[in-house]
C-alpha cells in the first residue's frame, strides 16, 4: 500500500465563506490559496463542522499550482472566473475506481498534474483527476480534499458536485462489495444532511443526462467520455436505502432539461 502522503506546511490564507462550512475534521493539512479547520476541538467549538467519525482523512497533495490548474479548468470548460475553488455542491455523483486496489487508486489521485497515461483527457487541462472521497473494498471511507474545494472527476458537472469513488470495477466488471454499499449510504446521508444544496444523485454512467440542464456547463461540445460505472445493481441499491431523502435521480433531471 502507498504510504500516507507527507502533511503539507499549513497556510493561514483566508478559507472561502459559504452558507455552509467547508471546513474539515483535524488531520488534513493543506497549502495555499485554500485552508481547511486546524483541529477537531476547535472546529467543534468555533466552527460547527460537521464530521463523522466513519471517515479518515488521506489528503493527496493540492498545493496552490494544483489550485490554480483547477481555476484554469473552470474557466476553460465553464467560463468563470471565481477567485477560488469553492463550490456549493448540488449533485452526489458515485463511481468505481476500476483499480483493484486502495494503494493503486489513491495513487491515481495523488499527481497534481495529469499523467501521460490519460491522453483522453490531456487536451482538456492538465490538472490531473481527483475525488473527494474514495471507499476501499473493506468498507473504509476516506476523504482526500476538503468536501466542497471542486475536484475533476465528472465532465461537465465538477462545479456542482461532490464526488465518491468506490475501489474496484476492473475491466467495467461490478465487483463492488456489500460494505461498499453500506457505506455509501452512510456518506449520501451524512452529505445530504450536511449539505441541503444537494439534491441529486447519480452513478458516473448517468452524468450525461444532464446535458441541457441548467447545472450542465461543460462549454466543449466534443470532450465526453463512455462510463458505466458504478452499475445498476449499486446504483439501484442505494437509491433504494436512501429513497427518503428525496434525492432526484435521471428521470428527475430529463424532466428538468432546458427544452431545445
Amino acid at each position: 500500500m502507498a504510504g500516507k502522503p507527507k502533511a503539507m506546511q499549513y497556510n493561514r490564507a483566508a478559507a472561502p465563506r459559504s452558507a455552509k462550512s467547508n471546513l474539515m475534521p483535524p488531520k488534513l493539512t493543506f497549502h495555499g490559496r485554500l485552508q481547511p479547520c486546524l483541529g477537531l476541538l476547535l472546529v467543534a467549538l468555533l466552527t460547527g463542522c460537521t464530521s463523522s467519525p466513519e471517515i479518515q482523512d488521506r489528503p493527496i497533495p493540492f498545493s496552490a499550482s494544483r489550485q490554480d490548474a483547477t481555476l484554469a479548468y473552470i474557466d476553460q470548460h465553464y467560463g468563470r472566473q471565481p477567485s477560488d475553488i469553492s463550490i456549493v455542491p448540488r449533485i452526489i455523483v458515485l463511481h468505481w475506481t476500476a483499480i483493484a486496489d486502495l494503494a493503486g487508486s489513491f495513487a491515481a489521485f495523488e499527481p497534481e498534474q495529469l499523467p501521460s497515461s490519460r491522453p483522453d483527457l490531456a487536451g482538456a487541462g492538465q490538472v490531473n483527476v481527483s475525488i473527494q472521497f474514495l471507499v476501499d473494498r473493506d468498507g473504509t471511507t476516506y476523504r482526500l480534499m476538503p468536501e466542497t474545494w471542486m475536484a475533476r472527476h465528472t465532465i461537465g458537472l465538477n462545479y456542482n458536485a461532490i464526488g465518491v469513488e468506490n475501489v474496484g470495477g476492473v475491466g467495467s466488471v461490478d465487483n463492488m462489495t456489500d460494505v461498499q454499499i453500506e457505506a455509501n449510504i452512510r456518506l449520501v446521508r451524512y452529505l445530504a444532511k450536511k449539505y441541503p444544496s444537494i439534491e441529486y444523485l447519480i452513478g458516473h454512467s448517468e452524468y450525461r443526462e444532464f446535458e441541457g440542464h441548467p447545472l450542465w456547463l461543460e462549454l466543449d461540445d466534443g470532450y465526453r467520455t463512455e462510463k458505466v460505472d458504478p452499475g445498476d445493481r449499486f446504483m439501484t441499491a442505494i437509491r433504494r436505502a436512501v429513497a427518503p431523502l428525496g434525492l432526484k435521480g435521471p428521470v428527475e433531471i430529463r424532466s428538468e432539461r432546458r427544452l431545445d
